[in-house]
């Protein structure tokens, strides 16, 4: 496994691997690092996917607003290398901020209506900061296939959107959720909470489970779950709601009013933002109600996939 630390020796690393597999299939996994099993998934599917497999650890500052957490975003380089070659991963770019953006930056990438909602309602100018450094990763490594957890839904559908705009040669493979043995799904800012927030935070994932059952209630309308669901953790004394809403996936759009949910035929999101003390934490799950396989992402069963291609 090589690590590259500026593009230069990413370029050199790419331009090496294209003359020697022309055909070979390259897979990028974008993170910020401090990885956990969620994203050794990532890296177990792009391993089975594509010939070549490079991970990014770039936190990136573009998409921290004022008084969020960029400075005390956990970092673990080491843990992180040692993890990423554990997985087989062929190239680790970690770039510095001074590398990525040399100069000010006076292009943004910005992708409207899909962000109008949840984390770029309450996030404002996040998902242009996500955008401009995935379009520029894209740039510099080409990547035949891109891999993204769904813990993030909405940063998957404004990718996915934004490379269907601008045709993007890339394949974004969403990937699902990893959970706790408890049901909280991974995120590298569980690290964040004590003993308390961490038992009250199951709320999330014991609400997605409450609100699939709620959703086969006849006559449910999006008004009265979306009520219930923010009863429902409201329960959890020490959570303080950001939003918790019922949308159409992947275009974010309020269902519409008065309608029969348990008869929608096309998917939903139940999205969740939730903040522990200082900790804020995200969630969603998707389902077709009616008309199909009921469960798009049936996150109390996922577990992260076991083998990976045989690497040198």
């Amino acid at each position: 496994m090589i690590v590259c630390t500026t593009i230069t020796e990413l370029k050199a690393q790419l331009l090496k691997q294209r003359r020697s597999v022309p055909e070979g299939r390259i897979g990028l996994i974008p993170t910020m690092g401090f990885l956990h099993a969620g994203h050794a998934s990532l890296m177990r599917r792009a391993n089975e996917e594509c010939e070549y497999t490079i991970l990014s650890i770039f936190v990136n500052p573009l998409q921290f607003g004022p008084n969020e957490d960029f400075d005390r975003y956990p970092r673990d380089s080491e843990r992180d290398i040692a993890l990423a070659e554990a997985n087989h991963i062929d190239v680790v770019f970690m770039p510095t901020v001074h590398e990525m953006y040399p100069k000010t930056p006076f292009t943004k990438v910005l992708v409207s209506t899909v962000t109008d909602r949840l984390c770029g309602a309450s996030r404002p100018g996040h998902f242009d900061g996500v955008g401009t450094v995935v379009s520029k990763l894209f740039h510099l490594i080409m990547p035949d296939c891109a891999y993204f957890g769904m813990k993030d839904a909405q940063q998957v559908a404004v990718i996915k959107r934004m490379v269907d705009d601008l045709n993007f040669p890339v394949e974004i493979v969403p990937c699902e959720t990893i959970r706790e043995a408890d049901g909280l799904a991974m995120s590298s800012r569980n690290v964040y909470l004590n003993e308390e927030q961490r038992n009250q935070a199951v709320v999330l994932s014991q609400t997605l489970l409450a609100a699939d059952d709620w959703l086969k209630e006849p006559g449910i309308t999006a008004a009265e779950l979306a009520s219930r669901i923010n009863s429902k953790i409201r329960e959890a004394s020490l959570a303080e709601i950001d939003y918790a809403e019922v949308l159409e996936y992947p275009d974010l759009t309020l269902p519409e009013q008065g309608v029969d949910l348990s008869r929608h035929e096309s998917t939903l999101i139940v999205a969740l933002a939730v903040k522990f003390g200082q900790t804020r934490l995200i969630d969603n799950r998707l389902m077709v109600p009616f008309g199909g396989d009921r469960h798009v992402q049936n996150d109390d069963e996922i577990q992260a996939a076991s083998g990976n291609r045989n690497r040198s």
